[in-house]
């Protein structure tokens, strides 16, 4: 009898990175149309600089020419939010800039006063077809104990070749 698991017909690994990501969408559309961060809520948003539908200044794709990380906490506006993408208003340097960002880009989601967390595997733009791909690699361990009282799903799919 064969020890190892079938390869699936069916992108399991993509079907829950795509339901994540809709999360952050919910989140973020609860907190646009809710009037703002309730409580002590905040979020880490890291992305993607240079993934399809990313559309951020120049000099941001300059200073972070892989990935990049924002906070939307006391000092952001005109977060707008729809199925594909989200985009918001925030200062670097005191330069008041338009971030539009894909969520197919996010590749880490977290809200420090509940300790809760999402990481996910950047992926391809819209255009392209799903194509073989390597098993996913998380930019952290898998949480394997909850005894902290932390809220981190990490989503760690092994496909065999």
């Amino acid at each position: 009898m064969d020890d190892q698991a079938p390869d699936s017909l069916i992108p399991y690994d993509e079907i829950v990175q795509e339901a994540l990501r809709a999360v952050v969408g919910r989140v973020l559309g609860s907190v646009s149309t809710g009037g703002g961060l309730p409580g002590d809520h905040h979020f880490y948003i890291t992305f993607k600089t240079q993934a399809a539908g990313v559309d951020i200044p120049q000099r941001l794709i300059e200073r972070f020419p892989d990935e990049m990380t924002i906070v939307l906490q006391n000092r952001f506006w005109d977060l707008t939010v729809d199925a594909e993408r989200f985009s918001v208003g925030l200062s670097f340097n005191q330069v008041p800039s338009k971030l539009m960002i894909p969520y197919s880009a996010i590749t880490g989601f977290h809200d420090p006063a509940v300790n809760f967390e999402l990481r996910f595997q950047a992926q391809e733009g819209p255009g392209d077809g799903p194509e073989p791909h390597d098993p996913a690699e998380n930019d952290g361990p898998p949480s394997t104990s909850s005894e902290d009282g932390s809220n981190v799903v990490s989503v760690d799919f092994k496909r065999k070749k």
